[in-house]
C-alpha cells in the first residue's frame, strides 16, 4: 500500500481522541494555524502536523503502552526534520481538550517551534 492510501486509511479510522482534536484544529481554528492529519514524514505518519509552525502532535493511546523506546526513536527522527513533537495521552485530549489546544498554541506562539 502506498503512503497516500495508507494516510487516507488512517484518516478514515481515527480514534475518538483524534476525532475530538481534529474538530478543534481543522480549518485553521487554532490561532489561524493550518494542521494536516496523518502526514507521512520519512517512514512515519504524524498524527497532526502544522508545517508553518514546525509542530507535530502525537496522540498516545493503549497501542503505545510498552512502546516508549519506539516512540522516543520516532520522536528523534521527526525532530531531525526540524519539527517539535508534542505528545498527549488520548485520555487527556478527551478530558481536557482546551488544555491540550492551549499547550499546542503556546508552543506555536513561543518561538520554540
Amino acid at each position: 500500500m502506498d503512503k497516500t492510501a495508507n494516510a487516507r486509511r488512517l484518516r478514515q479510522n481515527q480514534t475518538l481522541a483524534e476525532k475530538a482534536l481534529w474538530k478543534l484544529v481543522r480549518n485553521r481554528r487554532l490561532g489561524g494555524f493550518r494542521f494536516l492529519r496523518q502526514l507521512p514524514i520519512d517512514r512515519y505518519f504524524a498524527d497532526f502536523v502544522c508545517e508553518a509552525g514546525k509542530l507535530i502532535v502525537e496522540l498516545d493511546g493503549a497501542a503505545h503502552e510498552g512502546r516508549e523506546d519506539h516512540d522516543e526513536r520516532r520522536t528523534q527522527v521527526l525532530e531531525l526534520f526540524g519539527y517539535v513533537v508534542l505528545r498527549f495521552p488520548n485520555e487527556r485530549v478527551l478530558a481536557d481538550p482546551g488544555g491540550v489546544t492551549d499547550d499546542m498554541l503556546a508552543a506555536l506562539r513561543s518561538g520554540r517551534v
